[in-house]
């Protein structure tokens, strides 16, 4: 699956755990109108990465840029 939406909010520092930075994206991808599925996808993506520099590329592939 490949989601090719754009979240428009302003996600948590770097600095801040993979779990908060996802709870963040969760609660505004919901306000937003995603899927379960959707969320649920990228939840998956972020628990699995190897590292926070990889959360980081993720969420940021689904931060639209303002």
């Amino acid at each position: 699956m490949r989601i090719r939406k754009k979240l428009q909010w302003t996600p948590p520092p770097t600095t801040a755990d993979r779990f908060v930075r996802l709870g963040a994206f969760v609660k505004a991808a919901e306000a937003q109108g995603w899927t379960d599925a959707e969320v649920q996808f990228v939840i998956d993506e972020l628990v699995e990465a190897r590292d926070d520099a990889e959360v980081t590329l993720i969420l940021d592939d689904y931060t639209q840029r303002r």
